[in-house]
C-alpha cells in the first residue's frame, strides 16, 4: 500500500473532503497551505515514506467504489498514473482533477518550470480509465472561474504532453459551451473557460506567460478584470 496525501489550499470544501477522505483512508495525510501547486507536491512526495505516493485534490469528491490498492508492475513505477475524474459543471469524464499516483522521487525532482506540473514529473506517463472522483470545483465565483481558466489555458495552449489535438479540441469546445443549469457558478466556468481558451491560443510560445497561471494572485487580478 502506498501513502494518501490530501493536498489543499484554501479551498471552501476541504474540510468536508478530507473528513469523507479520512473515513475511506484512515491512513491518509494531509498538506495544508503550501502555495504554488509544484511546491504543493513536492512537500507532499517529501513526506511520503513509500516508493510511491497517491495525491488527492482538496476538491475530490471521492467515489464509493474507488480503493487505493493498486500496484503498477514494476516496469511502471516511475510513471504517472492518472485516474478520471468527472466534471460537475460539463460531465467530462478523463484526467483532469482525478487521483494521481506518483513516482516520489521523480516528484521530488520535478521540473518546476513547466505549466502543467503532472507532466513535469516524468516522461511516461498512464492514464487509468476508472473515474476516480467528481473534482467539485464549483465552490464559489472565483474558484470556478481559476479552475476552468487553468484547464482550458492547458488545453488551448497544446502544453499537456501527450495530448491529442482533435480530443483537446472537442474538450475545449464542451468547456467553453455546455453546462448543466442544475449546477452551481456554471456561468463562471464558462466564462473563465472561454477567458483560458483565450489566453493558452495568444501564448502557446510564450513558457512566462503560461507558468502564470500558477499563480493564484495573478488569477484573482484577471478574475476581477474579467
Amino acid at each position: 500500500m502506498y501513502d494518501v496525501i490530501f493536498i489543499s489550499y484554501n479551498e471552501i470544501n476541504a474540510e468536508k473532503n478530507w473528513s469523507d477522505l479520512k473515513t475511506k483512508v484512515p491512513y491518509a495525510v494531509r498538506i495544508y497551505g503550501v502555495k504554488g501547486i509544484h511546491q504543493a507536491h513536492i512537500a507532499a512526495a517529501n513526506l511520503a515514506t513509500t516508493p510511491m505516493v497517491w495525491i488527492v485534490d482538496a476538491d475530490a469528491v471521492m467515489l464509493d467504489d474507488f480503493n487505493f490498492d493498486y500496484i503498477p508492475p514494476r516496469a511502471e513505477r516511475d510513471n504517472v498514473h492518472v485516474w478520471h475524474s468527472k466534471n460537475p459543471i460539463n460531465d467530462l469524464e478523463y484526467g483532469y482533477g482525478g487521483v494521481k499516483l506518483f513516482p516520489r522521487l521523480a516528484t521530488i525532482n520535478m521540473n518546476t518550470s513547466k505549466s502543467d506540473m503532472t507532466t513535469s514529473i516524468s516522461d511516461k506517463f498512464k492514464l487509468m480509465p476508472q473515474v476516480s472522483n467528481i473534482t467539485a470545483f464549483n465552490t464559489d465565483e472565483f474558484s470556478t472561474w481559476r479552475s476552468a481558466f487553468r484547464e482550458c489555458a492547458k488545453l488551448a495552449s497544446k502544453t499537456i504532453k501527450g495530448q491529442v489535438d482533435e480530443e483537446t479540441e472537442q474538450r475545449l469546445d464542451i468547456w467553453c459551451t455546455v453546462a448543466n443549469n442544475q449546477a452551481d457558478f456554471a456561468e463562471y466556468a464558462i466564462s473563465g473557460a472561454c477567458a483560458g481558451r483565450e489566453y493558452g491560443h495568444a501564448n502557446s510560445n510564450n513558457l512566462d506567460a503560461l507558468k502564470l497561471i500558477n499563480d493564484f494572485d495573478w488569477l484573482e487580478q484577471q478574475f476581477k478584470e474579467a
